[in-house]
């Protein structure tokens, strides 16, 4: 997949994000990389075969002081090689970019990685309830 389609559906996939928290995302940029570093993979002891999909960089919204302000903005990094990698359709690649952009905002809003991780586990667990189409 070309990069400029890769980042027509990150654009999507930002345009999912419901309103009330797509409102809020200030000085936050969105970029996509190819891979992530090495350098970076072993300071977060992320092993092989193991990647990352994505990274949140910043303050989050809870940790921010009153006088905080005039900075660069966050970032939250894409990678589109392991993203691909894990995906076996360009629709799969859809749901891979949405579900680790949605992730990344928790971490911008504050959330830890085990609040996301339980968030996300009672959301498959939902999904796995939902009735058949047609049931």
């Amino acid at each position: 997949m070309t990069r400029a389609r890769f980042e027509r559906l990150v654009s999507e996939a930002i345009n999912t994000i419901p309103a009330r928290f797509r409102d809020e995302l200030r000085n936050l940029a969105v970029i996509v990389e190819d891979d992530p570093p090495d350098d970076l993979l072993d300071e977060m002891g992320i092993d092989p075969p193991d990647t990352l999909f994505g990274l949140y960089q910043g303050t989050p919204l809870t940790e921010r002081a009153w006088d905080y302000g005039n900075t660069l903005p966050d970032r939250i990094v894409l990678y589109q090689g392991p993203i691909e990698d894990a995906s076996d359709s360009d629709d799969d690649v859809v749901v891979n970019i949405g579900e680790t952009l949605i992730h990344e905002v928790g971490h911008y809003f504050g959330l830890s990685e085990d609040e996301l991780e339980e968030i996300e586990e009672r959301y498959w667990r939902a999904q796995d309830r939902a009735p058949e189409d047609g049931a």
